[in-house]
């Protein structure tokens, strides 16, 4: 049977960027596409009503990682075999998802990430900002140090993961906040799940969401102290805790048909 691909959009002020997000997302590549909203102050949760897509709307801003654990939920509760995490700002490229999913498919992977980096990528020529480089760049190599990895890049927000994957992990126990994404790559290399990164283009737009430079290194240095804990043993997560049951939430719209059956005005 094929797996059922669910893409999980999690949205912050994407009013003007998530038509064209959804839109560019190949036909056939997911089953279902979904739209969390982290109270967004603009018109993101009208123009993914306009589309047709099923919302999950935050009352009060929750964060990044707040949302993350938002937008898995609902995968699994949806039956997800791979959830896809596509952020709906146009920053990374809808049509590398079939790429990003085939490990999965084939079996190769547990977790598989976009990487800019990846076969000597420079996503400086794709407008990643000078700043978000050096400390891209910095951090991972400050990980792959620390956990005894070779990867090109370990900060991307394109990312997909098989069902067992997200089962296995207490990512409830996660920051609400940028970190969460450390978080999950580290536990998932720790713990030795099979994680694959998958070369992507870099693009940054005007209308491309994009965290402060103070931001940035609040991130940085949380995702250090994460390693810190992890080498010195007080970073274990704790595996005795069953993942707790997904929060029931409001404004969830009815469903729609699957991507695969769209119209080709849609597309």
């Amino acid at each position: 049977m094929k797996p059922k691909v669910i893409v999980c959009m999690p949205a912050y002020k994407a009013e003007t960027t998530l038509a064209k997000t959804y839109q560019a997302l190949p036909d056939g590549v997911a089953d279902e596409v979904i739209v969390v909203d982290d109270a967004s102050p603009d018109g993101t949760v009208a123009e993914a009503h306009r589309l047709g897509l099923p919302i999950i709307v935050h009352p009060v801003n929750r964060g990044y990682g707040g949302n993350q654990k938002t937008c898995y939920d609902e995968a699994l509760r949806r039956g997800a075999d791979i959830a896809v995490l596509l952020h709906p700002d146009f920053q990374y490229d809808p049509t590398a998802v079939p790429a990003l999913i085939r490990p999965l498919q084939e079996g190769r992977a547990d977790f598989t990430f976009g990487s800019r980096f990846a076969e000597g990528g420079d996503p400086r020529a794709g407008g990643m900002p000078l700043y978000r480089y050096v400390g891209n760049r910095l951090t991972t190599a400050l990980e792959n140090m620390a956990l005894g990895t070779n990867f090109a890049e370990l900060h991307s927000g394109l990312k997909a993961y098989t069902r067992g994957f997200l089962e296995g992990l207490n990512y409830h126990a996660y920051s609400d906040d940028f970190v969460f994404d450390s978080q999950m790559v580290i536990e998932a290399i720790v713990r030795k799940f099979r994680v694959v990164e998958v070369p992507i283009p870099t693009r940054y737009a005007h209308d491309s969401s994009s965290v402060s430079v103070s931001r940035s290194l609040k991130y940085i240095s949380e995702t250090l102290m994460c390693l810190w804990q992890v080498k010195t043993g007080r970073g274990a997560w704790d595996k005795s805790k069953a993942r707790p049951a997904p929060p029931r939430l409001s404004q969830a719209s009815p469903d729609v048909p699957s991507l695969a059956s769209r119209s080709e005005t849609q597309g």
